[in-house]
């Protein structure tokens, strides 16, 4: 099944203009048959079309294309002051539509998943399902929650991981969850050039998107799933400990410092600390912490990060093999012993694994190399010629 254009919202722009389809056609270059096959649903805009049609009309990508039941659905964990564009959504659908072919070379995944019924953003209810996610995996309400405990329950969910090297600052995005509805197979990408302290955070979101299918690509999913991070990684019963030690603090300094040795001991960023015991003090009405978020953001801004690619890696960029092999042992992917099924019994090329990766050809030459038993000279770098 293909898209279909709303022909609703199309019609509706063109009345507000004043335009015949064949205006239409002639702003947009194209021949007037081609409007007409777009409208009756016979045949449908290439995405440079599709991108400039939304523009000229001023619509945004769900207000023009009606999607078929087979569609890809995507969701983002963005960079801080992004903004995800129709550009963002087109790329990540086409990346979603070609993963499709790979799902039959992946093992049987689980049907047994762990779900979240009726997602609630209420303080006890975030906090009563992030407990019963930690019993699930053993922990005790204090407990650190190491990120392999995390890997383990997205493989338990028939989850596939895709760990990648997008760079620092050159992607918009951090991580990219695409699920297959047809398929029932839900891809997750984690980027690992990231902070470790928000590492944990950002796939304990896209966990959160795996418990909760039904909300992916909505806000509302979004919101529920940093609220559940947060709540994941530092429950109630941390916050409790937290704010009593903050309580006794003499002055601002003392309280950000006991926040910090928390989020220290946690492996978690300052901020979510910080903001899990405001949370709970305000549940509570408990007088309110006296550090605020500014300061707590120039506090987090002042430490030198440690990066997840270089703990892993170091001295990165890593090889294709070695950064193959962490896929594997490290995070548990059956993603690239998928892909090597594929290439080798399709012949599939470098191209293919450039689109569905989201990297730079020649990073995507040189794991092509390894999949198919040969190996190149060249390093896997940290990628920053995609935008």
């Amino acid at each position: 099944m293909q898209n279909t254009l709303h022909t609703e919202s199309l019609r509706a722009a063109l009345a507000q203009r004043g335009w015949t389809q064949k205006d239409l056609a002639d702003q947009m270059g194209v021949s007037a048959q081609s409007v007409t096959n777009w409208f009756k649903g016979k045949d449908f805009p290439r995405p440079d079309k599709l991108l400039k049609l939304a523009t000229m009309l001023h619509l945004s990508f769900s207000q023009l294309v009606s999607p078929p039941k087979d569609q890809p659905i995507v969701a983002f964990r963005k960079k801080a002051g992004t903004k995800t564009t129709d550009e963002h959504i087109l790329k990540a659908l086409g990346i979603g539509e070609l993963l499709k072919p790979l799902v039959t070379f992946l093992p049987k995944l689980p049907t047994l998943r762990t779900k979240i019924s009726s997602p609630s953003l209420t303080y006890s209810r975030v906090q009563n399902d992030a407990s019963q996610v930690r019993n699930k995996l053993g922990l005790g309400e204090l407990s650190v929650l190491g990120y392999e405990a995390l890997i383990a329950e997205f493989k338990a969910c028939g989850a596939v991981l895709v760990p990648v090297l997008w760079g620092h600052k050159q992607q918009h995005k951090n991580a990219l969850h695409i699920l297959l509805p047809a398929a029932d197979v839900t891809f997750v990408f984690v980027n690992l050039d990231t902070k470790l302290e928000d590492f944990k955070f950002w796939m304990a979101h896209e966990l959160a998107h795996v418990y909760t299918p039904e909300l992916a690509g909505s806000n509302e999913g979004e919101d529920f799933a940093d609220a559940f991070a947060a709540s994941l990684l530092f429950p109630e019963a941390c916050a409790v400990v937290a704010y009593t030690e903050v309580a006794q603090a003499n002055n601002i300094a003392g309280e950000t410092e006991i926040l910090q040795r928390h989020a220290w001991h946690h492996q978690i960023s300052l901020n979510t600390v910080f903001q899990q015991t405001r949370r709970y003090a305000m549940e509570k009405q408990l007088p309110p912490l006296r550090v605020d978020e500014k300061t707590i953001h120039r506090v987090r801004n002042r430490s030198e990060p440690q990066m997840v690619s270089t703990i892993l890696f170091e001295p990165t960029p890593p090889k294709p093999a070695q950064y193959l092999a962490a896929a594997s042992n490290v995070f548990q992917s059956e993603f690239f012993l998928a892909l090597k099924r594929m290439i080798r019994e399709h012949a599939t090329g470098p191209s293919y694994v450039q689109q569905i990766m989201d990297v730079s050809l020649s990073d995507a030459i040189a794991l092509h190399g390894e999949l198919v038993d040969r190996v190149p000279g060249s390093g896997v770098t940290h990628h920053g010629s995609c935008h």
